[in-house]
């Protein structure tokens, strides 16, 4: 069984403890009368809820780090070069309708820099961590992303735009990225969780994603997790800029190239 760093430990624990009321929050969703504002309000109040947890808990390990928070905004730390950065419910809209993809994501990052990070499923259990030059891991076990190398044969993911996210013109531009990529691809998948997206392109189970329009709780952890299991990420320009830009391309080192390429020339 792989050891855990410390900080790892307390980043896992941090995510298990928020997750026990996620699950029983979820649960409850198939109760609820079926409209905007009751529903709405309930999700949010287990975003809420699972932030405060996880705050608290990390606080309480490492009380000098600051924060980066989906609900709460930043927090400065004494420690000016280690804060970090949480998501407590990536795929709200999911969770919303009952439907059972969501995870928490934690990352801490190290002098502007994810070092690491943990993407936690609380329906399936499935813990995936990864570390700065330690490899990344799905419940203790060693993860790579995968080998294909043929276009035709590989599985990609994305996430769609909607109403108000973006205007018309970043609508139109994604529907031409998809075109592309459909059409030299086996298949390409949207199951609404940014951060699981980019932990199962780690785990092998996808061979790339790409996403504009995240910000930095998004994908902070699913950075890590890409590099430490052998893949490679950047902006769609081929840049390091995605946690400012929100524009990210994730993919196993034998194809990345050739996704980022296909990407750019859907665009012109």
């Amino acid at each position: 069984m792989v050891q855990r760093s410390a900080i790892l430990n307390v980043m896992t624990i941090a995510a298990q403890k928020a997750a026990r009321g996620l699950v029983r929050d979820f649960g409850e969703i198939e109760h609820l009368q079926v409209s905007k504002k009751g529903t709405a309000d309930f999700v949010s109040n287990a975003d809420k809820k699972a932030e405060k947890t996880i705050v608290y808990e990390l606080s309480k390990a490492r009380p000098n780090f600051g924060f980066l928070l989906e609900e709460g905004g930043e927090i400065k730390g004494s420690d000016t070069s280690n804060r970090w950065i949480v998501d407590p419910l990536d795929g709200t809209t999911n969770f919303l309708h009952g439907l059972p993809h969501f995870s928490i994501s934690i990352a801490l990052e190290r002098d502007g820099e994810p070092a690491a990070g943990v993407v936690y499923e609380p329906l399936t259990d499935q813990m995936f961590t990864a570390e700065k030059g330690q490899g990344a891991h799905l419940n203790n076990h060693r993860i790579r992303v995968s080998g294909r190398h043929e276009l035709t044969e590989s599985l990609f993911c994305t996430g769609i735009p909607f109403a108000g996210r973006g205007p018309q013109t970043d609508h139109e531009r994604f529907l031409k990225q998809l075109g592309a990529v459909m059409d030299v691809s086996s298949g390409v998948r949207r199951f609404g969780s940014a951060a699981l997206d980019l932990a199962y392109v780690a785990a092998g189970r996808y061979e790339g994603f790409w996403e504009s329009g995240l910000e930095a709780w998004d994908m902070a952890a699913g950075i890590i997790l890409v590099r430490e299991a052998g893949g490679y990420v950047t902006d769609l320009k081929g840049g390091n800029g995605m946690m400012q830009s929100g524009e990210i391309v994730a993919a196993n080192d034998l194809l990345h190239v050739k996704l980022r390429e296909i990407l750019s020339q859907a665009e012109k």
